[in-house]
């Protein structure tokens, strides 16, 4: 696994791949902020960034999913020894890509960004908003990878099409049962987020778990 997950992501880096997303990333952080955040506001920025990055969190894992072909991820399975190893390593090699973009996502603010620096609960806030926001965007990512859709341009339909969903149905009664993203918007800029944070981590890990298990059984079905 260890071994796999290293390749992915030198295969990955050597692909120049991680310079779409990078790209995005930066994008949308200069428009975040492009003013400074006023005081008592930070929570509510990071929650609106950890609401739309999850687009530039599945561009990035699927980008690293469709790194390898077809015959080259046979051949990784063989050598993992279990199909699971090799699917396992890919998600997992998605995931560290991700992180260290959440990574810059949060950070960058404390350099540039804030007009003072964010308290220690809103900066966790931040955080957590951002692992919920990297972990939903890996699911959609993987779910729209070459493995599961051969088609790039049906591929990138899915991805956008999947993501602006997400974000109607969190507009609905119900968008609490799904990923609620507007939802840990409204509950950030309110000033709520502690009180619901943990319903809507459920949530948002319940359906990443489903999103990540359907990939899995996916691949199994067609490697």
């Amino acid at each position: 696994m260890i071994h796999l997950v290293r390749f992915k992501l030198a295969a990955y880096a050597r692909s120049h791949r991680l310079l779409q997303p990078m790209i995005g990333l930066f994008a949308m952080l200069v428009i975040f902020y492009s003013t400074l955040t006023p005081p008592g506001k930070e929570l509510a920025a990071y929650a609106d960034s950890a609401g739309l990055l999850i687009l530039v969190f599945a561009w990035a894992a699927r980008g690293l999913l469709d790194t390898e072909p077809p015959t080259q991820r046979l051949i990784s399975m063989t050598a993992a020894g279990r199909p699971g190893r090799e699917i396992g390593a890919g998600l997992l090699a998605a995931l560290i890509v991700n992180l260290g973009l959440a990574a810059i996502a949060v950070g960058l603010p404390l350099i540039h960004g804030f007009a003072v620096m964010p308290v220690s609960a809103d900066l966790a806030g931040g955080i957590a908003l951002h692992l919920l926001g990297l972990s939903t965007g890996t699911a959609l990512g993987a779910l729209t990878s070459r493995p599961i859709l051969a088609s790039p341009a049906v591929s990138m339909l899915v991805l956008f099409g999947g993501y602006v969903a997400l974000l109607l149905i969190s507009l609905t009664p119900v968008g609490r049962l799904a990923v609620p993203i507007m939802p840990w918007m409204r509950a950030a800029n309110s000033g709520l987020l502690g009180t619901v944070l943990l319903p809507i981590s459920a949530a948002t890990l319940f359906w990443t778990v489903a999103s990540l298990a359907l990939y899995a059984r996916l691949r199994r079905l067609n490697p």
